[in-house]
């Protein structure tokens, strides 16, 4: 049997942002998954106004989005509360709309610009060094291990290029030039906004490796898409699948630090900056809009040299009583 057809959600009267979401979908590029999110937190938001009796956007005060964010922490109706990190997120989709409606002309004023949230602290990404990450990829060869050349590309891929796993699993033959002397790869991220990254010399024999010795074979077994990576199937990897080839080679490799699919990114860009590339040159191969998002990987770097040194140096170590 097939999926059941996902039902469309019944608005309130006056409270239905579908032209918005249909803005992001179809102006915006933005991604099916995105979307989605943005409508669950839209849901959250206009359920909460209408117990407030607000019938639109026009009559919605900052109190009431203050309102909003307090209720969204400790929970509401059948809404549970939510982390930190996701009221922000919530609350970043019901400012968009507002900005949205100002922007057309629709509200008189944008409310939602008049509240600030708390800031976070910043959290710095899990980032492994030089060598853990060879131990990394010398692990997903794992011996016996029929899928290991398919593997081990897919991981030097990620690190070679600094891809979203999302950019890697779209990512299609059509897309890679290897056969020039600096390999270059095209990568469509968030919005399908495109970007050239390039590949190393040991990304690119693992790829000419994957893509001559088993991808052939698994292509003959069913619908690849043209797709790079492929299941044992034939078909298109699923993000999951690529979680689990990353956790299983980061269990071979014995590493204590968490690792996940992003993890290889944040590498990629950590160690570009240790090794003395510019920011805004990483900032183009990431494909950040900005570069101060680019900018964590600085303080990544500063804090990891701070922790050698810490326990390195004769001098820095903590003195017995």
């Amino acid at each position: 049997m097939g999926a059941r057809p996902k039902q469309p959600v019944e608005w309130p009267s006056g409270l239905n942002p579908q032209a918005f979401l249909d803005y992001l979908s179809v102006e915006r590029g933005a991604a099916a998954n995105t979307v989605a999110a943005y409508e669950r937190d839209l849901q959250r938001y206009t359920a909460f106004l209408t117990s407030l009796g607000r019938a639109s956007l026009a009559e919605v005060t900052s109190e009431d989005l203050e309102a909003f964010v307090r209720a969204l922490r400790q929970g509401f109706a059948e809404f549970a509360p939510l982390s930190a990190a996701s009221t922000r997120r919530t609350f970043a989709a019901v400012s968009s709309w507002h900005r949205y409606l100002f922007a057309a002309e629709e509200l008189r004023e944008n409310v939602a610009a008049q509240v600030k949230l708390a800031k976070q602290p910043q959290r710095l990404p899990d980032v492994l060094t030089v060598e853990e990450v060879n131990s990394l990829l010398e692990a997903a060869s794992a011996p016996g291990d029929a899928n290991a050349w398919r593997d081990r590309a897919l991981l030097e891929f990620l690190y070679g290029s600094g891809a979203r796993i999302s950019e890697a699993m779209n990512l299609a033959v059509d897309d890679l030039d290897l056969d020039s002397e600096l390999p270059l790869v095209r990568l469509f991220g968030k919005g399908r906004k495109e970007r050239i990254s390039l590949l190393g010399s040991q990304a690119k024999a693992a790829l000419e490796a994957y893509l001559v010795r088993v991808r052939p074979g698994l292509v003959e077994k069913g619908k690849s898409n043209g797709r790079v990576f492929l299941n044992t199937l034939g078909k298109p990897m699923s993000r999951q699948t690529a979680w689990a080839i990353i956790q299983a080679a980061a269990k071979r490799a014995q590493l204590s630090k968490p690792v996940h699919p992003h993890t290889l990114r944040h590498c990629f860009a950590t160690h570009l900056l240790q090794g003395g590339a510019d920011v805004r040159a990483v900032q183009e191969l990431l494909g950040h809009a900005s570069v101060t998002t680019t900018e964590i990987y600085t303080n990544v770097s500063k804090q990891m040299l701070l922790e050698v040194y810490a326990s390195a140096h004769p001098r820095a170590r903590t003195v017995k009583a």
